[in-house]
């Protein structure tokens, strides 16, 4: 025979709404659960750079080749005294600009503009990108030259310098051509404008071609860097 007690008490209002309370916090916990990971996904989707068509990099300056570029080994010198070869192309993208301290314009143009992409990319993205720019100007161009020169836009920026056969061999490899140009009793240097992107396999990943435009180059490298 049933305790008339027991049954009594699990049959009460108390233990009723117990169970209603315990349901709502389950349903409630889901449905925060699911808003959350929805907003997560969104904000992801949001802020996460946008990949562009090859047709559409190319509309903004950007040629991505579909195999990327084996290239040389060469032996150079940064700013700082340091050698600068291949090794230091590994494991990070890098923006290489080939210019001279003595450029009147495009240069010192080019190297703002490249300054100015690097305050706007995403910091994951910044953080993992290294600027290099090469003389085509060797002659002109020390180290200590280019120690005064380079860290006057950025002073993370490499400069490098080193023997003319050197510099000629590695920008041939990267399709930039420059020539050099007698004016009077003093002479200039005729070259290739196109920012080189270099993927951190060392690899020759593409080019932005000159001239350069900060929203424009922040769009499609990002992308480049994202599909990669």
């Amino acid at each position: 025979m049933s305790n008339p007690s027991v049954a009594a008490s699990a049959a009460s209002p108390d233990g009723i709404d117990a169970d209603r309370r315990r349901g709502i916090r389950i349903t409630v916990g889901v449905i925060v659960a699911f808003i959350v990971t929805v907003l997560a996904l969104f904000t992801n989707k949001v802020t996460s750079p946008r990949v562009l068509s090859d047709t559409e990099l190319k509309i903004n300056g950007a040629f991505k080749f579909d195999k990327p570029r084996i290239f040389k080994d060469f032996q150079l010198t940064d700013h700082s005294g340091k050698p600068f070869s291949l090794d230091n192309l590994q494991d990070r993208w890098t923006l290489m600009f080939f210019g001279f301290t003595y450029c009147p314009d495009i240069c010192p143009t080019t190297m703002a503009t490249i300054n100015d992409l690097m305050a706007t990319l995403d910091s994951d993205i910044r953080d993992n990108t290294q600027v290099v720019l090469v003389s085509v100007d060797p002659a002109r161009d020390t180290v200590e030259k280019l120690s005064q020169y380079v860290p006057y836009f950025n002073p993370d920026f490499i400069g490098v310098t080193g023997e003319f056969l050197q510099i000629k061999r590695l920008a041939t490899q990267l399709n930039i051509a420059f020539n050099k140009v007698t004016l009077g009793d003093s002479y200039t240097v005729d070259h290739s404008a196109n920012v080189v992107l270099i993927n951190p396999k060392g690899h020759y990943h593409g080019f932005f071609k000159s001239p350069v435009d900060t929203a424009r180059m922040k769009l499609t490298y990002q992308s480049m860097v994202t599909s990669f």
